[in-house]
């Protein structure tokens, strides 16, 4: 089988591990690096390659640079959409509610590979082929390395995003009452030698309904993970509070959790040595990106072709070549 895995140039999490996997696991995969431009006009760019000699192409993607590109996507056989944002189909205080729904219910041929539980499912009662893969993370990048960790409470991230406005708002509470350090580091080696001085680091994906990659990162590196409940998702991807990781359901909960866990040290080695074994063994990229492979590579629904005059606007409007 041919597969075809479009990525974005610009990322700031880096997944070139993650696309290594896949590409590893696949029979015959060739990557392409799109930059934003690309992304947003992709039938030139799919017609320079000739995609119909491939089985499956995968496209990972911003919704809002896909959505536009209805009549390029239906003229795609095998395609399927690598998502880690589909969160925001269900969250009232997204700009994109509801939103790859309605694109991929367009898109009845298509594959949908998120990275929650709960939000597949809910995409399945739609009647959509949604696909439950977690996030993960570069086993080969982030690792724990036994440094001394002077930054007793910390989180590494943005605060700037819409979506992010709940967890700014904790975050920014939680420093004052906690002494918590929120800042931001350079991907890559800054941020592991960051992460590997936190000994609590606080995640805060409020109402979002699944975790984000920080999450693995930071277990991974030994720090002792204090996340918001995502409710029923917490037990499908095999989190247990303070076995591997340290729940809180409210700002008060997290100062009395940071509390029990400074002031018993034994504790919060054991849940950050669990923690790390569990992201290790069941979150690397190694192993997401196996199961991203079978996903791809499985038996789709049968494909459903375009009408000839969406193939026409296609040739027209987005110069593309399509066969009919």
């Amino acid at each position: 089988m041919k597969v075809m895995l479009l990525v974005m140039d610009e990322q700031r999490v880096i997944l070139d591990r993650l696309y290594e996997i896949v590409q590893q696991n696949c029979d015959d995969c060739v990557v392409y690096r799109l930059s934003k431009q690309q992304q947003m006009n992709l039938g030139p760019f799919l017609s320079s390659v000739n995609y119909q000699d491939f089985d499956r192409i995968v496209i990972f993607s911003r919704l809002k640079r896909l959505a536009r590109q209805l009549s390029v996507l239906k003229c795609i056989r095998g395609l399927v959409f690598l998502e880690h944002d589909a969160y925001q189909n269900y969250m009232p205080a997204s700009k994109y509610q509801g939103l790859y729904s309605r694109l991929y219910s367009r898109l009845p041929s298509s594959r949908a590979l998120v990275s929650g539980a709960v939000v597949a499912r809910r995409l399945q009662a739609e009647d959509i082929d949604a696909v439950f893969v977690s996030k993960g993370y570069d086993e080969q990048m982030l690792r724990n390395t036994g440094g001394v960790r002077d930054i007793p409470i910390g989180f590494l991230g943005s605060l700037k995003s819409t979506e992010y406005a709940q967890r700014k708002a904790v975050l920014e509470s939680l420093a004052k009452r906690t002494g918590l350090l929120v800042t931001r580091t350079k991907s890559g080696a800054e941020y592991m030698e960051t992460l590997n001085r936190i000994r609590i680091f606080v995640s805060a994906d409020i109402g979002m309904g699944e975790f984000m990659i920080k999450n693995f990162e930071a277990m991974a590196c030994g720090c002792v993970v204090l996340a918001w409940s995502q409710g029923e998702e917490d037990d499908l991807l095999g989190f247990q509070d303070m076995h591997n990781t340290v729940f809180y359901r409210s700002e008060d909960e997290a100062v009395e959790k940071i509390r029990v866990l400074q002031s018993d040290p034994e504790l919060a080695a054991r849940i950050a040595s669990n923690g790390q074994a569990f992201a290790e063994s069941q979150y690397s990229f190694a192993r997401v990106g196996r199961t991203l492979a079978e996903e791809i590579q499985r038996e789709m629904r049968p494909w459903q072709p375009p009408s000839a005059f969406t193939r026409l606007w296609a040739r027209i409007r987005h110069r593309m070549k399509v066969a009919g």
